[in-house]
C-alpha cells in the first residue's frame, strides 16, 4: 500500500459566502427590468460573440500589418533620403580637400602659415542657409566656425547635446580613424533652434585636425512624419470600413437569431427538466440506497442487540448468573458491528477526515478500505498540496475516486490499481490505474453509464476535463485521468488559515 505524503485541506466560510450572496441580491433589485437580458437576448448576445471577435481580430491584423508594412516602406524612404543627404556631404568634403590639398600636402606638421591658409579656405565654404564647414584639433580646441564664430579657440572636450550624445569627443575619435558619422543635435545658425544634424568627419593626421561639415535633417523627418501621419488616417479609414460590415453582419445574426430562439430555447428548457429529473432520481437512488443499508444492516444488527440482551435479561430474572456471558457477548459483538456499519455509512455519505484532515488523507483511508474490503492490491501516492484545493475541488475529486473503485470492484475483475494526486503548474490531476479487462468498445456500451456520467458532470461543473482511456486483451486495463484548471488551487496564505482555522 502506498503513503501519503501531505494532503489538502478544507477552507469553509459560509458567513462570508452569505454576506455576497445578499449584496448581490441588493445589487440585482437596483438594476432595472428592462436592463437585465432575457434568455433570448442572451442566445443572440452568444450567437453574436464569436461575429465581434472575429471582427475585431481581423481588424487588428489588418492594422498591424498595414503599419508593419507602411512601417516598412518608411524606413526604406527614410534610409534613401539619409544616404542622398551623406553622399551629398561626403562631395562637400572631399571638394573641400581637393581645394586645399595643393597646400596640406606640401606643408609640414608645424607649418603654421598654411594652417592659417586652410583655415580661411574654410571659413569661406559656406553653403545654403545654414551649411559650414568646422575645424577642431585632437586637443578638441574648435579652429574654424565661420556661422558660429563664438566656438572658435576654445577648447569644447566633453561637450554633448541636450539628449546626452558626445559631439567633439566623437568627432576626434571618428577623425583618429581616418573618417566617420555622426548624429547629433544641434542650434541651427538661420532660426536659433535645436535641430538634429548628421556630420561627415575627416581626419588631417599630419596637423591632428578633424575637419567635416553637417547636413540638418529635419527636412527628412518632416516627411517621415508626414508619411507616419497618412499611414495612421488610412488604417483609421480601414478600422471605419471593417466596424461598418461588422454592424452589418451583427444586424444579420440578430435577425436569424430572433427566429431560431424560440426553439433553442424549447430545446433549452427540455433539457433543463431531463437534468433536474436526473437529479432528483439521483436523491432518491441515494436514499433508497441508504435506507437499504439501515434496514438490511443496521436495523438487523440492533434486532440482535435487543435479542441477546433480552435472553440475558430472563437468565438474570431466572437467577441463571452463569450463562449470562454468552448473550451479553454477541449483543457487544453486534453492537461493535453497527458501530461500524454507521461510521461507514455516514463515511459513505460525508467522510469526516476530507473535512478534518484533507484530501490526500481522505483518498488514502478510501484505498485502504478498498483493499481491506475487495483483497485488490492498491497503492496511493500525492505530493504536497499545502491545503491549496477549494473545497468544490475536493469533493468532486473524492467522489469521482469513489465511484471508479466503485466501478473496479464491481466490474473490472482487477487485481491491482493504483492512485496518484499530485499538483502542478496548470492546476492539480488525479489518475486512477487498473489492470482489469477494460472497458467494451462504444457500440456495445449502449451509451455511457451512469457512474462515468457523472464523474464528467462533476468535472465540468469545475471547468476541468475527464479522460479515460481502456484497453482489452493481454495488455488491458483502464486508466481514468481528471485534470482541475488552476483557478481551484488556493493562494497560500488563503490555504494556510483554512488549516489554522480547521486546527482551532
Amino acid at each position: 500500500m502506498g503513503h501519503v505524503r501531505h494532503s489538502c485541506g478544507d477552507r469553509t466560510n459560509g458567513g462570508f459566502d452569505s454576506q455576497i450572496g445578499l449584496r448581490n441580491d441588493s445589487t440585482m433589485r437596483l438594476i432595472p427590468d428592462f436592463l437585465r437580458p432575457n434568455y433570448a437576448q442572451k442566445l443572440s448576445l452568444l450567437a453574436t460573440l464569436p461575429l465581434i471577435v472575429a471582427g475585431a481580430a481581423i481588424a487588428v491584423l489588418v492594422a498591424v500589418q498595414s503599419r508593419a508594412l507602411a512601417e516598412r516602406e518608411i524606413k526604406a524612404l527614410e534610409q534613401q533620403l539619409l544616404q542622398a543627404k551623406k553622399a551629398e556631404l561626403r562631395n562637400y568634403v572631399t571638394q573641400a580637400r581637393n581645394g586645399f590639398s595643393h597646400i596640406y600636402g606640401l606643408a609640414a606638421p608645424d607649418d603654421e602659415p598654411a594652417k592659417e591658409q586652410v583655415t580661411q579656405i574654410l571659413s569661406a565654404m559656406i553653403y545654403d542657409r545654414d551649411g559650414f564647414f568646422f575645424v577642431y584639433d585632437y586637443d578638441g580646441t574648435n579652429l574654424v566656425s565661420p556661422r558660429q564664430t563664438e566656438f572658435i579657440n576654445k577648447n569644447w572636450r566633453g561637450l554633448t547635446d541636450s539628449r546626452g550624445t558626445p559631439v567633439v569627443d566623437e568627432f576626434i575619435r571618428l577623425a583618429r580613424q581616418g573618417a566617420g558619422w555622426h548624429t547629433f543635435m544641434w542650434e541651427k545658425p538661420s532660426t536659433g533652434e535645436e535641430a538634429q544634424m548628421v556630420a561627415y568627419v575627416l581626419g588631417l593626421q599630419d596637423w591632428r585636425w578633424a575637419i567635416g561639415t553637417g547636413v540638418f535633417i529635419d527636412d527628412v523627418l518632416a516627411s517621415v512624419a508626414a508619411s507616419r501621419a497618412e499611414v495612421e488616417t488610412r488604417i483609421r479609414r480601414t478600422f471605419y470600413y471593417i466596424g461598418g460590415i461588422t454592424l452589418f453582419a451583427l444586424g444579420l445574426v440578430f435577425a436569424s437569431g430572433m427566429v431560431l430562439n424560440i426553439r433553442e430555447r424549447r430545446l433549452a428548457d427540455a433539457k433543463l427538466k431531463e437534468l433536474t429529473q436526473r437529479v432528483f432520481d439521483a436523491q432518491e437512488e441515494e436514499r433508497g440506497r441508504v435506507a437499504r443499508e439501515l434496514h438490511d444492516g443496521i436495523s438487523q444488527l440492533l434486532v440482535g442487540v435487543r435479542y441477546a440482551l433480552d435472553n440475558a435479561r430472563r437468565r438474570l430474572s431466572r437467577g441463571d448468573f452463569d450463562h449470562v456471558d454468552d448473550p451479553l457477548n454477541k449483543g457487544i459483538s453486534h453492537l461493535g458491528t453497527a458501530i461500524t456499519e454507521v461510521r461507514r455509512i455516514s463515511r459513505d455519505l460525508r467522510p469526516g477526515v476530507l473535512d478534518d484532515l484533507g484530501l490526500g488523507p481522505a483518498l488514502k483511508a478510501l484505498t485502504d478500505d478498498f483493499a481491506a474490503r475487495t483483497g485488490i492490491e492498491t497503492r496511493f501516492s500525492t505530493v504536497v498540496f499545502r491545503n491549496r484545493l477549494d473545497a468544490d475541488a475536493k469533493i468532486a475529486l473524492y467522489r469521482i475516486a469513489q465511484e471508479a473503485l466503485t466501478n473496479i470492484e464491481r466490474h473490472a475483475e482487477a487485481t491491482e490499481v493504483s492512485m496518484d494526486l499530485r499538483g502542478h503548474a496548470r492546476g492539480a490531476t488525479m489518475r486512477i490505474t487498473d489492470n482489469g479487462r477494460g472497458l467494451p468498445p462504444v457500440q456495445d456500451r449502449g451509451g455511457p453509464g451512469i457512474g462515468l456520467r457523472n464523474m464528467q458532470e462533476r468535472i465540468e461543473q469545475l471547468d476541468g476535463t475527464l479522460r479515460i482511456l481502456s484497453s482489452r486483451g493481454t495488455q488491458s486495463g483502464t486508466v481514468i485521468e481528471v485534470l482541475l484548471p488552476l483557478s481551484h488551487l488556493l493562494p497560500p496564505g488563503d490555504a494556510a488559515n483554512a488549516t489554522s482555522k480547521r486546527v482551532s
